[in-house]
């Protein structure tokens, strides 16, 4: 029984100084890297208050643009990994702008949940210069959910969309590992349940069946804090990174950016 308790204690010490690691699984680019899609781009480094650099891809459709997609990504790899998914709004006439967080990429800074939420603001502000707010849809992925959440508690946009959504980080780690208790809270909270309650835009959440990086579990949890003309639309059999590839996911994008 001894051996177990140290396996315990190790586990639950581990998450605790590692908890940063875990969250934020960021690859690192060098400033001269270059960038390598099939359609054209716009990059653009947008300087911070304190003086880092935030890298912005910008993907504009072929079509009339109808608006703006503000894409916040997961918690790991940069922007080579997450730009392929511009095709998904591209081809439906929507121009795509994603952001790399602090110490992703070749962003500069250290990842912190309160500088992602300035920074996500900071960089809806330069969009303004291009786009209304009526154009504007906030989207935001796993751990982009509850940063894209956020923005939408502060600033005016047509809709959000939210796609694998947490309820919040806490919840999702001691979710996820149900043998283990860790007596202490965790220094990130990213809590979606909490911004939920403050948007006044439309909010869409796309969740797979068969997520087992977000639990559906974890997800449904967000139910009890949509608005009624809200929507909550399950993918049948997809995961956690494969909702475009089914059918239901392109189906419901082409009445949602009609």
């Amino acid at each position: 029984m001894i051996w177990l308790s140290v396996i315990y204690l190790t586990v639950v010490v581990g998450v605790y100084i590692l908890q940063k690691y875990i969250i934020f699984q960021s690859e690192k680019l060098e400033s001269t890297y270059l960038f390598n899609f099939e359609k054209p781009f716009e990059e653009n480094l947008i300087s911070t208050p304190d003086g880092n650099k935030l890298n912005v891809l910008l993907f504009k459709t072929e079509h009339t643009s109808k608006g703006l997609v503000l894409y916040f990504h997961g918690n790991a790899d940069n922007l080579q990994r997450w730009g392929k998914y511009h095709v998904d709004f591209n081809s439906r006439g929507y121009d795509v702008l994603m952001m790399d967080y602090r110490g992703y990429g070749k962003s500069t800074g250290q990842s912190e949940e309160a500088v992602f939420y300035k920074d996500a603001k900071l960089i809806y502000d330069w969009v303004l210069e291009k786009y209304s707010k009526e154009e504007i849809i906030i989207y935001g992925r796993s751990l982009g959910c509850a940063i894209a959440s956020n923005l939408a508690t502060q600033v005016d946009a047509r809709m959000v969309i939210l796609e694998t959504p947490f309820h919040s980080i806490g919840e999702l780690i001691r979710g996820r590992s149900k043998l283990f208790f860790f007596p202490f809270d965790f220094n990130y909270e990213f809590p979606n349940y909490v911004h939920l309650q403050n948007i006044s835009e439309p909010v869409i959440i796309f969740a797979g069946t068969e997520d087992w990086v977000v639990p559906n579990s974890s997800t449904e949890k967000l139910k009890p804090y949509l608005k009624p003309y809200d929507r909550y639309i399950n993918i049948e059999g997809a995961g956690h990174k494969n909702l475009n590839a089914f059918k239901k996911y392109h189906e419901e994008l082409d009445l949602i950016l009609k």
